[in-house]
């Protein structure tokens, strides 16, 4: 354990460098971006030495996981977590009120499951669209196409805040297009005033494109096997 505790502490140092480097170049600093870090399939034990290391959120693809690690871990009252994986409707009520942000909204009806759990909290829950870029069939996301609508949409709701745009461009050799292109949405949307407070947050970048993503704008990326190394492979059981 402590091994691995020093590996996943030195990756965090080399991340935050290669960050501020790409920031830089942009004119940008490393207090604009959110390190997040993807820990599908990651214990609770590896969460906290990430945590230990520096970083403070967390994203989870399945809520049933996400469940047993946010009961393990909530005496870490720091930790942030985000639901970063596609979000069944008959899971939000399990999240509504445990979760910072929702980075995978891309269904009207998603969100009005949301507005209903979270007004019946009294609360506003923070939520992203996920944008398919690509228009790739095998992708979860809302078409470039339908999102000036769908975003009018999101206006009438009260039980949830939008807060910007996600993307899981192709897996390409270089993503820059992708992240420029899902900038420029953002910008365009803020523009002509289409939703009722203005957007900031851009969730794109993995393990393998992140400085690139920084370069184009992101303020979250979504890291996993760059913090915590290459996942074990899956059973055949």
């Amino acid at each position: 354990m402590e091994e691995n505790s020093i590996v996943i502490s030195d990756n965090i140092k080399i991340i935050n460098d290669k960050i501020r480097a790409a920031a830089e170049r942009r004119g940008r600093s490393l207090s604009d971006i959110t390190l997040l870090a993807a820990s599908k399939t990651r214990s609770a034990e590896e969460i906290l030495e990430a945590y230990n290391g520096g970083i403070k959120v967390f994203g989870e693809n399945y809520v049933q996981e996400f469940l047993s690690k946010f009961e393990l871990l909530k005496q870490n009252k720091n930790i942030c977590w985000h639901i970063i994986g596609h979000l069944q409707k008959n899971k939000v009520k399990y999240i509504i009120g445990n979760v910072d942000l929702i980075h995978s909204v891309d269904d009207i009806g998603l969100a009005e499951v949301i507005e209903k759990y979270s007004l019946a909290k009294n609360i506003a829950s923070n939520v992203l669209i996920e944008v398919n870029l690509a228009g790739e069939k095998t992708k979860n996301g809302i078409s470039i196409d339908l999102l000036h609508n769908f975003i009018k949409e999101m206006n009438k709701f009260k039980g949830l805040t939008l807060k910007g745009l996600m993307c899981m461009p192709p897996q390409e050799s270089d993503n820059r297009k992708y992240f420029k292109m899902l900038k420029e949405l953002l910008l365009d949307i803020n523009t002509k005033g289409i939703y009722k407070k203005e957007l900031s947050v851009l969730s794109m970048g993995t393990s393998g494109d992140f400085e690139t993503a920084v370069e184009e704008g992101a303020t979250i990326i979504r890291l996993g096997t760059v913090i915590f190394g290459s996942r074990p492979p899956k059973s055949n059981r």
